[in-house]
């Protein structure tokens, strides 16, 4: 009777242990076929950041995107070009300037929750980027309940829909503008780029029930705040580079 119980509780621990490390490993590759002993490889990413997880190409080693330069995350929390980590918290619905450079200038559109704190909670809803006499407009829908099956970002250049094919590793450019546009999973998330100015990696994001439950964000059932988390970089700033990340 004793054993049976001891392979009972054994079972279970082990049911838990497994259940534990499916939910925490997410999975990434290196998305650029240019580094092609690397390219398309799945790394299993580190416990404790397992949506934010990228590769880099070069090392091939797994990384947490929130944690390099010119970094957008969370509520939200910015690394600057010079590596120093700080929280931006902006104010609903008003949009701030990420970056103003002679060629480039980025605005980001911040949305907001209430909350007791002291402050209010904010995340990074949109950005427009202004290059040449071209706009790029990338955009998180407002969605009820999270679907990762379903797209739900937006981009737009100079107002018209930039139709990028489903997909990871789907490809839409425009010679007109220079801007190259990869999908970087199945449906949200995609790498912007014009070669030698920048380049934007956008992951949209909703807040999950734990996050909610973990920093008391309250978030209803008819909301889950679908939000950008943004990594730039940048090619050829002049020393008159300003803005909060500038």
């Amino acid at each position: 009777m004793r054993l049976g119980v001891g392979w009972i509780l054994l079972g279970i621990i082990l049911c838990f242990s497994l259940m534990s490390s499916n939910v925490s490993a997410g999975k990434a590759a290196c998305p650029d076929p240019l580094f092609w002993e690397c390219y398309g490889i799945l790394h299993t990413c580190p416990v404790g950041y397992p949506r934010l997880c990228e590769i880099d190409c070069k090392l091939c080693e797994p990384y947490c995107a929130c944690d390099r330069p010119g970094v957008v995350c969370q509520d939200p929390r910015f690394i600057g070009g010079d590596g120093i980590m700080f929280y931006f918290h902006g104010k609903k619905d008003k949009d701030f300037c990420l970056a103003s450079d002679p060629q480039i200038h980025i605005n980001a559109h911040f949305i907001s929750k209430k909350s007791g704190k002291g402050r209010d909670f904010t995340w990074v809803q949109s950005t427009k980027v202004l290059f040449g006499s071209y706009q790029l407009y990338i955009g998180a829908q407002k969605v009820a309940k999270w679907e990762e099956s379903i797209v739900n970002i937006l981009i737009q250049v100079n107002e018209e829909h930039a139709m990028v094919p489903t997909g990871e590793g789907q490809i839409w450019w425009s010679l007109e503008t220079g801007l190259v546009i990869q999908r970087q999973a199945e449906m949200n998330k995609v790498r912007v780029k014009v070669e030698g100015l920048f380049e934007i990696i956008t992951h949209m994001l909703p807040i999950t029930m734990e996050e909610s439950r973990v920093h008391g964000y309250h978030v209803e059932e008819d909301d889950c705040f679908a939000h950008l988390e943004l990594n730039f970089k940048f090619h050829g700033l002049s020393k008159m580079v300003d803005g909060v990340l500038g």
